[in-house]
């Protein structure tokens, strides 16, 4: 956890790689809401949800509702994250209200399947791309966070939970059907988000055992330009030959998914019979993970 004592970053802060990030994201989610999904109703999850119920019931207007229901949680984010953060989340939230006090956009269509799956690929791509530059515009993020530290749930658990709260009072102000149409747009906007914000670079742990290890360890090195770990270990103990067995090491190697069938394919070449595995990895940090190399042909 950042301390919240830290200085702001203003150079990461107008940095202009994340001013693009945040200013398309706010764009992007502000067409997802006026085209889509506020003239049918239609609901995200975290504070946007909450936001538009309150609007289309009570009359109070969305603008002064993302802005105020997100200040706790700017303020958690100021506390508990840093400085830069919350900074950089509240410039996210203001430049979403004005946009959206600004933009006037005709409904695009009326057929419900379309506004849930493309309302939700806008409103996705808009929040991954304000969390690439930085920011949020839902605090529900922030929160989330807190209770994940602070609790035995994990993440995804506390979120479901919330945003399962959202969609059932969803359900009693606008009906059943738009409360599974909401729940289809969220789930679309939250796996938009998790392909913008990881997309191509996502990381992907590849763990390899061959006969041929000391060629496949040159092979990820020195060809594809990957550090590797290597645990000493068997192969063998097969149903049919149990008891036959040989040293051998076991290679892992950590690449982006794009990289991974390849990588797969030349080890193959080398050894037909190569056993591996591929895991998902959710963070990665120190080491060597990228190298400029060779490119394999």
């Amino acid at each position: 956890m950042i301390s919240s004592r830290q200085n702001i970053d203003w150079k990461a802060i107008f940095d202009p790689a994340s001013l693009f990030y945040i200013i398309t994201g706010v764009f992007c989610a502000a067409v997802a809401l006026e085209a889509f999904m506020l003239p049918n109703k239609f609901l995200d999850g975290g504070v946007t949800g909450i936001a538009i119920i309150v609007n289309l019931n009570f009359g109070v207007d969305l603008n002064l509702l993302l802005v105020l229901i997100n200040i706790p949680f700017l303020w958690i984010g100021w506390k508990m994250i840093g400085k830069t953060f919350a900074v950089q989340s509240a410039f996210s939230v203001f430049l979403l209200t004005i946009v959206l006090h600004f933009m006037e956009i005709e409904p695009i269509t009326n057929d419900k399947l379309l506004i849930a799956v493309f309302g939700g690929v806008l409103m996705g791509t808009g929040i991954g791309l304000i969390i690439r530059g930085g920011g949020l515009i839902d605090g529900f993020e922030v929160i989330t966070e807190f209770f994940q530290k602070n609790s035995a749930f994990s993440g995804s658990e506390i979120t479901v939970f919330l945003n399962s709260i959202i969609m059932l009072v969803a359900a009693v102000y606008f009906g059943t059907e738009a409360a599974l149409y909401s729940i289809l747009t969220y789930f679309t906007a939250i796996k938009m988000t998790d392909y913008v914000v990881e997309g191509f670079e996502e990381y992907t742990a590849l763990t390899i055992i061959s006969r041929e290890d000391d060629k496949v360890k040159e092979l990820i090195v020195k060809e594809f330009g990957k550090a590797i770990s290597v645990y000493k270990g068997e192969r063998g103990y097969l149903p049919e030959t149990f008891h036959i067995k040989h040293p051998c090491d076991i290679i892992m190697t950590v690449v982006t998914r794009l990289e991974v069938h390849r990588i797969k394919e030349a080890i193959q070449h080398i050894d037909p019979k190569a056993f591996f595995y591929v895991q998902t990895i959710k963070e990665v940090r120190g080491g060597v993970i990228k190298r400029v190399g060779k490119k394999h042909s």
